[in-house]
């Protein structure tokens, strides 16, 4: 009964790997955290960018001949196509002000917080 009670039933439980696997300190984990919210607004823009053409679409399929309609529908595509093409341009800017500011193109795009020591 002793051994029964000193035996782990359960095994051994291993502790989880971190969200960031490449983050040996903190200022790394902060940065990657920071890199993880640019890519998912910029795949955001994207998807609502997909669904706004989407909607576009069907908008001007369905104008028949209300001019109103159809112009309507072609702004939407326009400003669709004009913030594409912003969060397109928003990776050559980063990169701009990347060389500009701090002296590497990736700076802001992939970021690093430094420590003062």
């Amino acid at each position: 009964m002793q051994k029964l009670l000193a035996d782990n039933v359960f095994g051994t439980i291993k502790a989880p790997d971190s969200a960031f696997k490449d983050s040996a300190t903190p200022q790394a984990a902060i940065g990657n955290l920071i890199q993880l919210v640019i890519w998912i607004l910029i795949i955001g823009a994207g998807i609502y960018a997909l669904f706004n053409l989407v909607l576009a679409g069907y908008s001007f399929m369905s104008a028949g001949d209300d001019s109103k309609k159809v112009s309507g529908a072609w702004a939407m595509i326009y400003q669709t196509m004009i913030g594409l093409a912003v969060a397109a341009g928003s990776f050559v800017l980063a990169a701009i002000f990347g060389q500009l500011i701090f002296g590497k193109w990736d700076f802001i795009l992939n970021p690093t917080i430094p420590t003062l020591q």
